[in-house]
């Protein structure tokens, strides 16, 4: 059991993330500068006598501190400090449109091109068409049609900017697609839409934090070099235009020149500083603790009596076979003619040992194979209902609701940048019409019943903070939330003491008689078979070698593999004399051909 403290609900983490960052000094100083600038340029109105625009041939290089001067005035005659509270205002909206259509397009383009391998190569075309325009100079060209306005060249240059974004979030994206936790919201039920926005993109949002303040000053800078060069019109105040007439004035009133490029200067260093120190905060926040909430009410339970053998398989696979390309171009086998059945309320044991196929098999009925798996020839009956030739919409539909799945390595496979609760609620509100307080509720409830001491704690703490024991009740949790009619376990006791181990596997049986679900259990363990499964299946190099009772299995193993196995773990003594309680009948069972029709 985790020892650590529970954490806080999101509102209150979000809270204890702004109380970190008001403690980091970078950011306070950094955050306060940028305030104080953007609000010189908004209350601009208020803090000067004319506009920016206004000359007077008695102010021409008029020293600061004159009467209505306070920086003094231009070449021209202008109130350089009215020049300067309107350049905030164009820097702030300049920053503000070439940041947001760089991170639209590039965040959007990058997340789908990452995701999705068939769609890589056409956004990798695209972006790289637009790399290849040179990206001032085009600016420039296009002035006569953008009229000079620099919100429609910002708007360019945003789109200019979009490749580099879209090649960074798509590099991080094919690294964290990888990722556990992916493939259980995946499993859970989630749309891809939503594992998008919710999981990779939280995932990838420090980069993304620290590129958008870049994207900030690159916006300023460029438009600043525009003006500095004279592109665009001269009544637009903008930095570069004062630097540009301040240059040519320097000998004169060398002070001038001084005022734009500070102000410049701060906000892009400001912009920078503050990027860094929010991905910092936001990566490294560690939420304050919660207070304890009233326990939720249990959800109904239900006995249902366990049917095997009856002659209505639930599960069924014949002669799967599942192949990769070699880098020669050829298919190697890892499955090779895998025959099963599952019959609704039975535990089959799937045994073998690593690299033997069985997750590979697991993987097929969920409809979760990798991209470059190729499915040579067979097929996967769920209830009567061919997969292998289901789409994903259809695959999507049946996982969470009638498959559900308990992954190995519980720890990799829950999001660490949101609490369990809210992890399993978006599990559960995605595979049912429930509001988000009845999810709330019966998430709760499905906490207290796979044995969680503290529900409320659990439920409001984050991945790290509870044990490697509690995450995989969590997962066990949100795999039965749609009562499935299948449970597919794929090593569910891996690197949990055997305490633990006994535990789970008790839970794991009570659920499977409560919910009447078919659990398929993917072990290379034979003391866990021992105790939970009626029958067994052996896999060997991707084919099934033995199959039967687990009574049979144990006591008159045939095949030379199986009896490797055995002795490997077993002294003699340690077999259980009774079958499983939620097992009432013996299925006959055939040597190396599958498991009996």
């Amino acid at each position: 059991m985790s020892t650590e403290l529970p954490t806080a609900p999101p509102a209150q983490a979000r809270r204890g993330t702004l109380r970190k960052l008001l403690r980091d000094p970078q950011a306070v100083a950094s955050a306060g500068v940028m305030l104080v600038i953007v609000a010189l340029g908004l209350f601009a109105p208020l803090l000067t006598e004319r506009g920016p625009n206004e000359a007077s041939l008695h102010h021409i290089d008029a020293a600061p501190g004159t009467p209505g001067y306070l920086l003094g005035g231009d070449h021209s005659g202008r109130d350089i400090w009215a020049l300067l509270l309107g350049s905030i205002n164009t820097s702030v909206v300049s920053a503000l449109i070439g940041a947001s259509v760089a991170l639209v397009i590039g965040v959007t383009a990058g997340l789908i091109g990452g995701y999705y391998d068939r769609l890589k190569g056409i956004t990798e075309w695209v972006f790289s068409l637009v790399m290849t325009f040179p990206g001032l100079l085009l600016l420039i060209v296009l002035m006569p049609m953008t009229k000079g306005d620099f919100r429609v060249t910002m708007l360019i240059f945003g789109v200019l900017l979009s490749p580099g974004v879209y090649r960074l979030v798509r590099n991080l994206v094919l690294g964290v697609k990888k990722e556990l936790f992916v493939d259980a919201a995946r499993v859970s039920g989630l749309s891809d839409s939503r594992i998008l926005r919710r999981h990779i993109l939280f995932a990838v949002r420090g980069p993304v934090i620290i590129i958008t303040a870049f994207l900030c000053g690159s916006s300023i800078g460029i438009q600043a070099g525009l003006a500095f060069l004279g592109v665009g019109p001269a009544t637009v105040p903008s930095f570069g235009s004062m630097v540009s007439e301040a240059f040519h004035n320097l000998y004169v009133e060398p002070l001038q020149i001084l005022w734009p490029s500070l102000a410049l200067g701060a906000m892009t260093i400001c912009l920078v500083l503050f990027g860094n120190a929010l991905r910092d905060t936001l990566e490294g926040a560690t939420p304050a603790s919660a207070k304890t909430l009233s326990t939720a009410a249990p959800v109904p339970r239900q006995s249902v009596e366990a049917t095997t053998g009856n002659g209505t398989e639930l599960l069924v696979i014949e002669d799967l076979t599942i192949a990769y390309p070699t880098p020669s171009g050829e298919l190697k086998e890892v499955v090779s003619g895998m025959d099963l059945r599952l019959n609704p309320g039975e535990t089959l044991g799937l045994v073998g040992e690593s690299g033997s196929g069985k997750t590979q098999t697991a993987f097929a009925v969920l409809g979760v194979l990798p991209r470059d798996a190729v499915v040579v020839r067979g097929s996967i009956r769920l209830d009567g209902r061919e997969l292998l030739d289901a789409g994903e919409g259809a695959m999507h539909r049946l996982r969470g609701k009638a498959i559900g799945y308990v992954p190995q390595e519980p720890m990799s496979n829950l999001d660490p940048s949101f609490t369990i609760g809210a992890q399993l609620d978006e599990g559960l509100r995605a595979t049912s019409s429930v509001s988000r307080e009845e999810a709330r509720e019966r998430t709760l409830a499905l906490l207290k019943r796979v044995g969680i001491p503290d529900p409320q704690r659990t439920y409001d703490s984050y991945p790290h903070q509870i044990s490697g024991g509690m995450a995989q009740r969590v997962l066990i949790a949100g795999a039965v939330a749609a009562r499935p009619k299948l449970l597919i376990a794929d090593e569910p006791t891996t690197a949990l003491d055997v305490t633990i181990q006994a535990e789970i596997l008790d839970l794991l049986r009570d659920l499977q008689q409560e919910l009447g679900m078919a659990v398929l259990l993917v072990t290379h363990n034979f003391g866990v078979v021992a105790d939970s499964c009626r029958r067994i299946a052996v896999m060997k190099q991707g084919e099934v070698v033995e199959t039967g009772t687990a009574m049979e299995i144990f006591h008159a193993a045939e095949h030379p593999y199986t009896t490797k196995l055995l002795d490997a773990v077993l002294d003699g003594g340690a077999v259980r004399s009774d079958p499983p309680a939620s097992e009432t009948r013996v299925t006959p069972r055939r040597k190396d051909d599958g498991v009996p029709a």
